[in-house]
């Protein structure tokens, strides 16, 4: 179980990129080696069959590609067994020496349809928060005393929070249509009051750029602007500055997620911010 004691003081910045294989190999190499070099600390797969390979080779791949931390962003629990997911995410810690982390939750909107296209069962939302719990625990004795693999998990419901606060060492809040910055920063607030552990948050849309595969292509930035959501950052580096670090100070979510489509617009952020 991860230490479930608050840490205190100020976590520093990192920033992740979703980035999957869309493109022809070379393509996405180059791809690759520009997060790193822009000073992105982590690179991220989602769970898609039809969107890209699938994440554990993929991953393997990108870290021998650039000196990253490599992550799922996120796994989804219901299309495997907690066997099966903990020994690739255990086999991922081992072959990036320590460099991935494993993202899991109990699956998007609307994975009821695609697990039944893939004949799997569609369980209840209980029971898949249990297949995340069982997943964490066989990676925990398959890490066993000399690896520690961090677990992020996307979270949102009660159970789901409290599960969390037993066994992540990152969260992000699970958005929905219409959450402003208020609702995000309660939802922090609440889940700080019980554990103090990386708050992460998953930003879809820089400007009016919106990142394939991290929310719906009809996703309206002037919506989530009007909404005063937490789901979009500026364009401008120093106005982009200026809201990370009153993100930090007001619900300390220091750890941001944002597509690929995003990394030059943010560049200059993450060279200032990374590490601080």
């Amino acid at each position: 179980m991860a230490d479930n004691q608050a840490s205190g003081g100020t976590r520093p910045f990192r920033f992740g990129v979703v980035a999957p294989l869309r493109t022809d190999l070379p393509a996405w190499r180059d791809q690759v080696r520009l997060i790193a070099d822009c000073g992105f600390s982590t690179l991220l797969m989602p769970d898609v069959q039809q969107w890209q390979p699938a994440p554990g080779p993929t991953l393997a791949v990108a870290a021998t590609l650039a000196d990253l931390r490599v992550g799922t962003w996120v796994y989804a629990a219901p299309l495997r067994m907690p066997w099966s997911m903990s020994w690739e995410a255990h086999s991922l810690s081992v072959l990036t020496e320590g460099r991935f982390e494993m993202g899991i939750g109990t699956g998007r909107p609307g994975i009821e349809d695609e697990l039944r296209e893939l004949g799997l069962p569609v369980e209840t939302p209980g029971e898949r928060l249990s297949q995340v719990r069982d997943t964490v625990t066989a990676l925990r004795e398959l890490d066993g005393p000399d690896l520690y693999t961090p677990v992020v998990m996307a979270v949102r419901g009660p159970k789901a929070l409290a599960l969390a606060a037993d066994l992540a060492d990152t969260v992000t809040f699970a958005a929905w249509p219409g959450d402003t910055r208020a609702t995000t920063m309660r939802l922090a607030a609440d889940f700080r009051a019980v554990r103090d552990v990386e708050l992460a948050l998953h930003v879809p849309v820089v400007g009016d750029a919106v990142a394939p595969f991290m929310t719906p292509p009809d996703t309206d930035p002037a919506a989530l602007r009007a909404a005063d959501s937490l789901l979009i950052l500026p364009s401008d580096p120093a106005a982009a500055t200026e809201e990370i670090l009153r993100r930090r100070e007001d619900g300390g979510f220091s750890y941001f997620v944002v597509g690929a489509n995003a990394v030059d617009a943010l560049a200059p952020v993450v060279a200032e911010l990374t590490g601080h």
